[in-house]
């Protein structure tokens, strides 16, 4: 089962920014930023920003802390970079600004995954995590990765009728305690 509406509640759009990481696309071939782009706006989210940044910690950590400082911005979608090549070096920049880490985003993103491409799930290291009070979460660079992170995973949690309980509910209290330095 990937979700359960409740279809008496009102949905709440939030603003989500798409980040492709690559050091070989282009905004005329990024099929994984097209793709995530899409869905966030077919399912009536706000598309508030999107951009391509190469395969470096800095590069990646600079463009997600603008994007955790823009108040439009509730959550960063990445794709790319989470292989275990010599490049993939997403899961490092994410995890040295995360606040949180949701460790059950990765696992349940290869379990789906190993449903579909066997052991090969093993060589993702997509990640998710809080920061600032912003949501981030790494899928891989493939469109059908993608399609897998944002149909079973991201478009249920990502909405607030979703049942028995999502991630947009919780979007007030991610700043309790102080932790992630970014207030309402």
């Amino acid at each position: 089962m990937t979700g359960r509406l409740n279809e008496d509640m009102e949905f709440v759009p939030i603003g989500i920014a798409v980040m492709t990481i690559s050091d070989s696309r282009t905004a005329d071939d990024d099929k994984s930023g097209d793709l995530l782009a899409s869905r966030v706006v077919e399912a009536g989210h706000n598309l508030i920003s999107r951009t391509i940044v190469h395969d470096d910690v800095d590069e990646i950590r600079a463009m997600t802390k603008i994007w955790i400082e823009d108040k439009e911005i509730d959550a960063v979608i990445t794709t790319g970079g989470t292989g275990v090549t010599g490049r993939d070096v997403t899961p490092e920049a994410m995890r040295g600004i995360f606040d949180k880490e949701i460790e059950g985003f990765g696992e349940m993103f290869r379990w789906l995954s190993f449903a579909k491409i066997g052991t090969s799930a093993l060589q993702s290291r997509a990640i998710g995590g809080v920061a600032g009070g912003t949501y981030i979460f790494s899928l891989p660079g493939s469109p059908s990765a993608c399609r897998d992170g944002w149909d079973d995973i991201l478009k249920w949690q990502l909405d607030i009728r979703h049942l028995p309980c999502n991630f947009v509910e919780i979007m007030p209290r991610l700043m309790e305690r102080g932790i992630g330095g970014r207030s309402s």
